[in-house]
């Protein structure tokens, strides 16, 4: 009911729903928003804040580089159970190994001795300790320094907020799409409105995925009680997802050996684990030693067959013995809706013959699997090209500062009101400060957690839970700077300190024993380059925030009416 009386349209409805729904967590959903947007460079970010693996530089082609780790684990660790290889790519310019010692699962998912080595030379690589993008991006939907359970449910409830201020906003905005044309500069209010229904509008399938998508996510953890009544957990229910998307052919034998070249390696662990566990143990008995074959030639076939998808993983079971199988699984997966479905070929370790388990094939996904695989992989960027992933980070940025302009205009709206009596309350200050450590305090403190990783010694004791609490810290200082200083001067000097920030990370790199960004473009390290670019890219867009922060004109002062103003 309005306060003259009359009954209110489902707009006018749906604007309080909005305004309300986007502050009460606006700056959880703008913390979630900015690590996130961070996180589609998880690995990037890793590797960046591990300089000791900048020099490797992978070999031209994957039969050099399988051939560097070959050669590197018949020296190291000729008796192991299990090899696996994980080859150099696009976002990871080291060769990852893992060494299973006698006695132990070769196909577990976890345990073994993780090695990394430098791709072209096979030399042993120890990267400094820290969490690296994994903080950022577990941060964006656990929070830190909580229950996981609770702060998935802080989360699930901003999301869905979120999804709810999206919708209204659209219904809410009946000329939404012909405002997004129209943007007018210097007018107060008014510009900042246009500001955030340009942003909202430009990137406004992307807001609905990634917060429905993340509800998909979370959607176990906010509703497991259907899958908790049918399965032990959530791994059996997944597991036995991928199993439904195998279609076995009753025309040819199931084979005892590994699976179709398009089933999930997963699905065919969960198929064959009584299997595997009656075959090794026989395999164990019988094993005599024998040399393994040359691997080019399978190398040279999973190319060919797979194409433009290249060669992931390489697992060889029981090297050096006559019961060696060698495993390839793809990079990519099958599509963004066959999530975890990848091709897969075995091959006997001796003779080199496919004995790859063609009795099995994949099914179409029903609706709601598909539904659920293309959202969830999308919102992950699991697998896609450099270029979506690109868009997806710039999307990002996009909805970062839809989200900062709403908290902004909510100020701005009673910025009048607040200058007509006199002095601010104490609310609107709240609200005022806690804006300006929320919008730009946030990304000062990513930066300092990138600076805390190369000043903070690299053998010193714990340094990743220091680097942690440098990004706390360095957040809470953002808080407490603002609360004695004006809100123009504060935003001014703040993003000011941004732009600096974020403008010398790339040299700081270099300085620092990292590779230059010049270097890294020239040998094709991408992975490194796409952080340094990014962060000349958030640069730029703090520069230009203080540079509109700076032109944007000032309601004009007031006597105040009250002796004491509030703080």
């Amino acid at each position: 009911m309005r306060v003259d009386g009359k009954q209110e349209g489902p707009r006018q409805s749906m604007s309080w729903l909005h305004t309300w729904a986007s502050l009460i967590l606006g700056w959880l959903l703008y913390a979630i928003f900015v690590t996130g947007t961070l996180s589609f460079f998880q690995n990037e970010i890793t590797v960046w804040m591990k300089p000791e693996l900048h020099q490797s530089v992978p070999q031209a082609t994957q039969v050099q580089q399988t051939q560097v780790a070959l050669n590197y684990l018949q020296k190291n660790h000729p008796d192991a159970t299990a090899w696996n290889i994980q080859l150099p790519n696009s976002r990871q310019n080291t060769t990852l190994i893992t060494v299973r010692k006698q006695g132990e699962d070769p196909r577990a998912r976890r345990g073994g001795t993780r090695i990394t080595i430098d791709s072209a030379t096979g030399q042993t690589l120890e990267a400094r300790e820290t969490r690296g993008g994994s903080f950022l991006y577990r941060f964006h939907f656990e929070l830190y320094g909580m229950p996981r359970m609770w702060s998935r449910w802080i989360v699930g409830i901003a999301t869905l907020l979120m999804f709810v201020a999206i919708i209204s906003g659209v219904i809410t905005h009946k000329k939404i799409f012909k405002d997004f044309f129209t943007f007018r500069s210097g007018k107060g209010q008014r510009s900042w409105l246009d500001a955030h229904n340009a942003t909202a509008v430009l990137a406004l399938p992307f807001h609905i995925m990634i917060t429905f998508s993340g509800l998909l996510l979370l959607l176990f953890t906010i509703m497991p009680w259907g899958v908790e009544r049918v399965y032990e957990g959530r791994g059996e229910f997944l597991q036995d997802q991928n199993r439904a998307l195998v279609q076995e052919n009753k025309e040819s034998k199931p084979s005892d050996t590994a699976s179709n070249r398009n089933q999930p390696a997963n699905a065919e662990r969960a198929q064959g684990a009584e299997r595997g566990e009656k075959r090794r143990g026989r395999e164990k008995k019988e094993a005599q030693p024998a040399e393994l074959t040359n691997v080019a030639p399978i190398l040279a076939y999973a190319q060919q067959e797979w194409k433009n998808n290249p060669i992931g993983t390489i697992s060889i079971i029981a090297p050096n013995t006559n019961q060696a199988k060698i495993e390839l699984r793809a990079l990519h997966g099958e599509s963004v809706a066959y999530r975890n479905v990848y091709a897969s070929l075995q091959f006997d370790g001796v003779t080199g013959k496919n004995i790859t388990d063609d009795s099995s094939s994949l099914k179409n996904p029903n609706i709601p699997m598909g539904i659920y695989n293309i959202f969830t992989t999308l919102h992950e960027a699991r697998g896609v090209d450099i270029a979506l992933r690109w868009l997806l980070f710039l999307s990002g940025i996009v909805g970062t500062v839809m989200v900062a302009t709403g908290l902004i205009l909510w100020c701005v709206k009673r910025a009048p009101q607040q200058q007509k009596q006199g002095y601010k309350s104490f609310g609107y200050r709240f609200v005022e400060v806690t804006n300006i450590a929320a919008i730009i305090g946030l990304p000062i403190a990513c930066a300092a957690y990138f600076y805390a990783n190369r000043f903070i010694p690299a053998d010193m004791e714990m340094r990743l839970n220091w680097e942690i609490r440098t990004f706390f810290a360095v957040w809470l200082l953002t808080l407490i700077y603002p609360i004695f200083r004006s809100s123009r001067q504060a935003w001014l000097e703040l993003l000011a300190l941004a732009t600096v920030l974020f403008a010398l990370l790339p040299i700081l790199n270099f300085m620092t024993g990292g590779q230059a960004l010049w270097n890294s473009i020239a040998y094709g390290q991408w992975v490194i380059a796409s952080f340094d670019l990014a962060m000349w890219v958030l640069a730029i867009v703090f520069a230009f925030s203080y540079y509109k922060v700076k032109k944007h004109p000032t309601l004009p002062a007031k006597k105040a009416k009250k002796q004491e103003i509030s703080a």
